[in-house]
C-alpha cells in the first residue's frame, strides 16, 4: 500500500529523514513515535506528497483514498451534520450527478453505487461519529461558526472518519479531546476497516490500537511489533544487546590495537601486524541505541504542611452568571494527600470546578472553607495564552524574582525541565511543550499544598509524560486532575470524581467501568458487562485499599525523606571539613586543631554511612511494601 525507499529530507539544514525505509501493508495499523521534533508531521507531508523528498522514493497503491484532518477546522454556517456529510466527496459528487443524469445505464451505476458505499445509512453514520466525539443531537444541528476552534477540530475529526478514507493518517487525534471523546475513538479506531498511521504519544491508544509502532529517531525508520509497551520492551533488549557488542567490540579493538603497536617493526610479525591493522580498519563500529535525556518536572514544595481536610464544601453552587448555575449541591473535602481524576464529558463544569477549588471563581451560595495557609497551583492549557509572546522563558521568571542574580533565575528555569539553548527564546517561538514546561514551572513556583492540573499532557512526548507523572506521585501534597490520558490518571489517582448533572460526586468504579460506561452511551462498544455490581464492588475495594496502603506507608516515607535530608547535610559538612584539612600549613600552625578536625570528619563519615545503611534499610521495605 505504501512504500518509503532510502528517503531523505532536510529543512534548513538540519537533517530530519536520513535514507528511511518503510512498507506499510494493507490493513495495517501503525503507531508513529519519536521524540517532538523528530520529523512525523514532516513524514506525513511527505506521503501526502504535501512536499517532496530530498532524495529517495515514497509510492503509494493507485486509486488510493488519503484521509487526514484539516489544518483548519470549519467555521461556517453549515451545521454540523451537513459539514460531516460533505466530507465523503465520492458520495456528494454521485448524489449531484444522480439530480442530473439521464442515461439509464450511468443512473444505475450511480445508484449502484450510491448502495455500496452505504449512502442511504450516511446520517446515522455521521449521528453516530459526531455523537461519540460530543456532540448531542441539537449540537448537531447548530451552525460550525458557532463553536470555539477546540469544538470545531473535533468536527473535522469527524468528517475524516465519516469518509472512511483506504489510508488513515491521524496527527495526535487526541489534543482536542476530552477523556470520553479519547476512549470513543479508541474503540473506534480498534475496528477502523483499512489502514492507519497514528501519530500519538498516548500509551494507552497506542496499546489498544495498533499493532506496529515505527519508530523515528536519528532520522531512521524502525519498526517494532505489538503496541507501545512491547515497543518499550523490545528497544530497551535491543538497546542492552548494542551496548553489549559494542563494549565486545571495543575489547577487540584494543587488542588488535596492542599487537599492531607491540609488533609492526618486529620482521618476523610484521605480516600478522598488518594483517590485523587491516582488521581494525575495515571493522564498522556498533552504534549503541541511546534514548536522549528528558529532564525531570520539579513541583516545589509548599513551606509547613496543612492539617487535613485542607478544603470542604457543604452545598456549594458555582457559575458565572447569577441564576444560572454550573455546578450545584457541591458536598465534599479535600484532604492533604489525595490524588483525584475529575471524570466527565467538555461542558460538564470540570473546568468550572477546578477554578472554584483554586479560588479563581468564588461560590454563589453554600460554604467553601479553605484551611488558612492552603497554597494552590493551578496549570491550565488556555493559560498558554498568557505568556508574553516576546518575552523568554529568562524574562519570565525575572518578573518572579525581583533583584536575584542572573544564575539564581538561569537556574530556576533550568528546573522547569527547558534546554539552555531555549532559554533566551522568545515564548512565542517555543514549541508546545517548552511552553508546557514554562507555564507549569512558573504556575507552581512558589510552592503549593494542592496542585491542580487541567489537560497537562498536551504536547508533550511519551517520555515527558512518564517525567510528569514521576512528578505528580512524588509531590507531597493533594493533586486534582483532569486529563484525556488514561495511563496519566491511573499511575496517578486513586479517587475518581465524576462531574455530570450539575454536580460532583465519587465515582463508584475504575477506569475500566468507565470506560464501558462511555462506549454503551455511545453505542460504539459493550455496554453491559456481566457482573458490573461486582466489578464496581472490587474496584471499591482496590480504591480502599489503594488508599489505605498510602496511608500506613506515608510515615515511612516521612522517615526516608528526614534521613535523606540528614545525609544531604553530612555530606555538606564533610566538604567543609575536606576544605579545612587541605590546607597544607594546618597542622604546623595548629596541630590540636588539625587533630580535632580529623576526629570530627571521621565521626562524620561514620556518621553517613550509618544513615546510608538505614536509608537503604527503609527504601527496600517501602519497595517490597509498595509492591505488595
Amino acid at each position: 500500500m505504501l512504500s518509503i525507499s532510502d528517503v531523505t529530507y532536510r529543512i534548513a539544514g538540519r537533517t530530519l529523514i536520513d535514507h528511511a525505509s518503510l512498507v506499510v501493508p494493507s490493513r495495517a495499523r501503525i503507531g508513529l513515535v519519536g521524540r517532538n521534533g523528530t520529523g512525523k508531521t514532516t513524514l506525513f507531508k511527505l506521503v501526502t506528497g504535501e512536499i517532496a523528498p530530498e532524495s529517495g522514493a515514497i509510492a503509494l497503491a493507485r486509486g488510493l483514498k488519503i484521509g487526514q484532518v484539516a489544518q483548519e477546522a470549519p467555521g461556517t454556517d453549515e451545521t454540523l451534520m451537513e459539514v460531516v456529510l460533505k466530507a465523503d466527496r465520492e458520495r456528494v459528487a454521485l448524489l449531484a450527478e444522480a439530480e442530473t443524469a439521464t442515461d439509464p445505464q450511468r443512473i444505475a451505476e450511480i445508484q449502484l453505487r450510491l448502495a455500496d458505499i452505504g449512502s442511504h445509512s450516511a446520517e446515522a453514520r455521521a449521528g453516530a461519529i459526531l455523537s461519540g466525539l460530543g456532540f448531542d443531537a441539537a449540537a448537531q444541528q447548530r451552525p460550525c461558526r458557532s463553536f470555539s476552534g477546540g469544538w470545531r477540530m473535533r468536527v473535522a475529526l469527524a468528517g475524516v472518519l465519516f469518509a472512511e478514507p483506504d489510508f488513515l493518517l491521524l496527527d495526535e487525534p487526541t489534543n482536542y479531546l476530552d477523556l470520553e471523546g479519547t476512549l470513543w475513538l479508541e474503540n473506534y479506531l480498534g475496528r477502523y476497516p483499512h489502514t492507519v498511521i497514528l501519530i500519538s504519544h498516548d500509551r494507552d491508544l497506542l496499546n489498544r490500537v495498533v499493532d506496529t509502532i515505527v519508530h523515528l529517531d536519528q532520522g531512521k525508520l524502525v519498526s517494532y511489533r505489538g503496541g507501545y509497551d512491547s515497543f518499550e520492551r523490545q528497544r530497551s533488549e535491543a538497546q542492552i544487546l548494542a551496548r553489549k557488542a559494542a563494549d565486545k567490540q571495543e575489547l577487540e579493538r584494543k587488542h588488535l590495537q596492542s599487537f599492531v603497536d607491540r609488533f609492526r617493526a618486529k620482521a618476523t610479525k610484521a605480516r600478522q601486524a598488518q594483517s590485523r591493522l587491516k582488521r581494525l580498519e575495515k571493522m564498522e563500529p556498533i552504534a549503541a541505541i541511546v534514548d536522549g535525556e528528558v529532564k525531570p518536572f520539579v513541583f516545589p514544595k509548599a513551606e509547613g504542611r496543612v492539617a487535613p481536610p485542607i478544603l470542604t464544601a457543604e452545598r456549594v453552587v458555582a457559575g458565572y452568571e447569577p441564576g444560572k448555575p454550573i455546578l450545584s449541591r457541591l458536598t465534599l473535602r479535600i484532604d492533604d494527600d489525595d490524588r483525584i481524576a475529575l471524570l466527565g464529558p467538555n461542558g460538564n463544569g470540570k473546568s468550572t470546578f477546578a477554578k472554584l477549588i483554586a479560588g479563581k471563581l468564588a461560590p454563589q451560595d453554600g460554604t467553601l472553607v479553605r484551611a488558612s495557609k492552603l497554597k494552590v497551583a493551578y496549570f491550565a492549557q488556555h493559560q498558554l495564552d498568557e505568556l508574553i509572546p516576546s518575552e523568554s522563558a529568562v524574562a519570565h521568571v525575572r518578573r518572579r524574582m525581583v533583584g536575584a542574580p542572573e544564575a539564581r533565575v538561569r537556574a530556576r528555569v533550568d528546573q522547569f525541565g527547558l534546554a539552555t539553548d531555549r532559554m533566551d527564546t522568545p515564548a512565542g517561538e517555543l514549541s508546545g511543550g517548552e511552553k508546557a514546561r514554562l507555564l507549569m514551572g512558573l504556575a507552581t513556583f512558589d510552592g503549593a499544598n494542592l496542585l491542580i492540573l487541567d489537560e497537562p499532557t498536551n504536547h508533550l512526548d511519551v517520555d515527558s509524560r512518564a517525567a510528569l507523572v514521576e512528578a505528580i506521585n512524588d509531590f507531597d501534597g493533594a493533586v486534582i486532575l483532569i486529563s484525556h490520558d488514561p495511563n496519566l490518571l491511573e499511575a496517578c489517582a486513586d479517587r475518581l470524581w465524576l462531574v455530570a448533572d450539575g454536580t460532583v460526586a465519587p465515582y463508584d468504579g475504575d477506569l475500566d467501568d468507565y470506560r464501558r460506561l462511555v462506549l454503551a452511551r455511545a453505542g460504539a462498544g459493550p455496554g453491559r458487562a456481566e457482573g458490573r455490581d461486582e466489578a464496581k464492588e472490587s474496584a471499591q475495594d482496590r480504591r480502599r485499599n489503594a488508599a489505605e496502603k498510602r496511608a500506613q506507608l506515608a510515615p515511612l516515607r516521612k522517615e526516608i525523606q528526614a534521613i535523606e535530608k540528614a545525609m544531604e547535610k553530612l555530606r555538606a559538612d564533610i566538604a567543609k571539613l575536606d576544605a579545612a584539612l587541605a590546607d597544607p600549613a594546618l597542622f604546623t600552625k595548629d596541630a590540636a586543631r588539625g587533630t580535632k578536625l580529623s576526629k570530627e570528619r571521621a565521626d562524620t563519615v561514620k556518621a553517613l554511612e550509618t544513615a546510608e545503611e538505614r536509608w537503604l534499610e527503609l527504601s527496600e521495605s517501602y519497595e517490597q511494601a509498595a509492591a505488595q
